[in-house]
């Protein structure tokens, strides 16, 4: 059996990116037009009247303006959140999954499960195992943790019969790459 190829595949990211960097660009590009026409005036050439109107507006307003400096600081902290956003994977509860066998990782075809979801399907297997009253299961991406509460056998039974369960039900989810288990049984 091959081993899965986990280190091609990557994480969902969130669709937000492209309109983030666009928005991004025209905020640069429109600043570097203000820019440039308050440069042109500065050299006595030309500008369009509304951009001599707010020309003459900037000229009376010095970098030293508290004004201004407030107005740049928003304008480059409003910059810095959409890059960030931008960069942002998001759609981090989603885990990705691994490409079916014979096609490649690069392919169009990509799966996903949702954690809760992996972690109702893992909860479930788990209340299967004899002795368990009660399981709470939460998946990250690079843990399942597992609190399980036993009511009639022994603690290290029911805790290695979890780890097999367990280590089959992550193996069937699928995932490109899977979670580690931590189990914790405890007696009421």
């Amino acid at each position: 059996m091959k081993a899965p190829r986990s280190d091609r595949v990557h994480r969902f990211r969130s669709a937000r990116r492209v309109p983030a960097a666009l928005t991004a660009l025209v905020v640069l590009g429109v600043a570097g037009l203000f820019l440039y026409d308050l440069a042109a005036v500065r050299a006595d050439r030309p500008a369009m009247g509304w951009r001599r109107d707010l020309t003459d507006a900037l000229a009376t307003h010095t970098p030293a303006d508290l004004e201004v400096q407030l107005v740049a600081g928003a304008v480059a902290l409003a910059g810095a959140v959409l890059l960030l956003l931008a960069l942002a994977p998001g759609l981090r509860g989603i885990l990705p999954m691994r490409p079916p066998d014979g096609t490649d990782a690069g392919a169009r075809v990509r799966a996903g499960l949702g954690r809760k979801d992996a972690a109702q399907v893992l909860r479930d297997r788990a209340m299967e195992v004899s002795g368990v009253r009660s399981v709470r299961v939460k998946v990250g991406r690079s843990r399942v943790g597992v609190r399980a509460t036993s009511h009639f056998r022994e603690l290290d039974d029911v805790r290695a019969d979890l780890d097999e369960v367990l280590a089959v039900g992550i193996e069937e989810l699928g995932l490109a790459h899977p979670p580690q288990p931590r189990v914790r049984v405890v007696r009421r």
